[in-house]
């Protein structure tokens, strides 16, 4: 097992290569906020063809009559905030979502919310369209920054044989030879990796060698085929091809 510094492959339009390399890139928990932004922008619109002009203060403002909506975007908020900063095992995380938005909705579509806070008094939540927008954008922006920008500054790449751990701040890269190496999916969050994450998991890579190390990379998107290529590239000699890797099992 060595480490070196060295420089990435030169890749080519239509290079073998490029189909033998597999980049794996590691989101912050920010990637699951999606939802929010998403919800906001549909309820920006509900209220936009549904709303009514309220003024306040001498500022004219549209909200829509029901109460439902603020309930709604209160709720996905804080299910989405709880759901990605805690982990829950298996799928006991999935179905206690399931269960809190099946009330939610249920109530919102009986009415019943209404009802409830009608009883308590002075706790109706009512979100302008203003507020709809302004959030949403601004989470959407800081969203796209942090998945499209800052969490592609470190990232992995696998070639046959060969593992390159790359830094965009610094052009640092480091190389690791794959014999010994050990890629595995650590995913058991239900909710947050199926349903948030649209089927991403987190990598756990363990290097053994003259050069040990450990890599946690977590919230890797489509992480079940990214894995089965790199359980593939790893299994290589730089100088193999798909053709010349036998699978247990597979037929001839």
């Amino acid at each position: 097992m060595s480490t070196a510094q060295t420089q990435q492959p030169v890749v080519e339009h239509g290079d073998p290569v490029e189909r033998k390399l597999v980049t794996v890139y590691s989101h912050s928990r920010l990637f699951y906020w999606w939802p929010v932004w998403v919800i906001g922008y549909v309820l920006a619109a509900l209220t936009y063809f549904q709303g009514r002009i309220f003024t306040f203060a001498d500022a004219e403002v549209m909200i829509h009559p029901s109460k439902n909506l603020g309930v709604i975007f209160t709720v996905v908020t804080l299910l989405v905030l709880l759901m990605s900063h805690s982990s829950v095992r298996g799928a006991a995380s999935l179905t206690v979502v399931i269960a809190i938005l099946a009330v939610t909705f249920l109530f919102a579509y009986l009415g019943w919310w209404d009802n409830i806070f009608s009883a308590v008094g002075y706790l109706a939540m009512f979100m302008n369209l203003g507020f709809y927008i302004f959030f949403s954008t601004g989470l959407l922006t800081i969203w796209a920054l942090a998945f499209f920008i800052f969490d592609r500054m470190t990232y992995f790449q696998f070639y046959p044989g060969q593992m390159v751990r790359c830094s965009v701040l610094g052009g640092a890269e480091q190389t690791y030879n794959t014999n010994g190496l050990s890629v595995n999916n650590l995913r058991d969050d239900l909710f947050r990796h199926w349903v948030l994450g649209l089927g991403s998991g987190d990598l756990h890579i363990v290097v053994t060698g003259a050069v040990r190390a450990e890599f946690d990379v977590p919230n890797v998107l489509f992480i079940d085929k990214k894995l089965r290529r790199i359980q593939q590239l790893i299994a290589m000699r730089p100088d193999e091809t798909n053709a010349d890797v036998v699978t247990a099992g597979a037929p001839d």
